[in-house]
């Protein structure tokens, strides 16, 4: 199964706006009892959420689960930080590319793969104001052309 696919249970849409996607790795995410079953349900949100790597390992910040419903005092804190499962030489290299000025580590997309919930990251590169706008006319302009060619047919 190629990387990505899977139940989707949370998608961050507004990381392709901001920023240029130049590399795409999946990675595995240590949860607790009650945040596997909140996830399920599709409570998570990736919204501002970010990685890291803080000594040696890749942890990423800012992601939300709301607390399960049904999980009493066993619960968990809904920003906590959350360790991501990688292989070394993966973190290695993703820690010298985000060194880079402008480079960051966003999460795109959270969904179950074969039983585990998995994390699609982005090797990301913010973008400035003009490339948003010159992006947006792109989209339009493709937009206005698959509309003449459909009604033309």
């Amino acid at each position: 199964m190629p990387k990505g696919d899977g139940k989707t249970l949370a998608q961050n849409r507004k990381a392709s706006h901001d920023y240029t996607i130049e590399e795409t790795i999946e990675a595995g995410i240590e949860l607790k009892g009650t945040e596997i079953k909140s996830i399920r349900r599709g409570s998570a949100n990736l919204r501002d959420s970010y990685a890291r790597v803080y000594q040696g390992e890749m942890y990423v910040y800012n992601m939300h689960i709301a607390p399960y419903e049904e999980g009493n005092r066993f619960n968990h804190d809904p920003l906590r930080t959350r360790k991501l499962l990688l292989k070394r030489k993966q973190i290695d290299k993703l820690f010298g590319e985000t060194r880079e000025k402008g480079y960051a580590l966003i999460p795109l997309k959270l969904y179950i793969k074969n039983g585990y919930c998995k994390m699609l990251l982005g090797l990301a590169k913010g973008k400035k104001d003009y490339d948003k706008r010159h992006t947006l006319k792109a989209k339009e302009a493709k937009r206005e052309m698959d509309r003449a060619l459909k009604g033309k047919y």
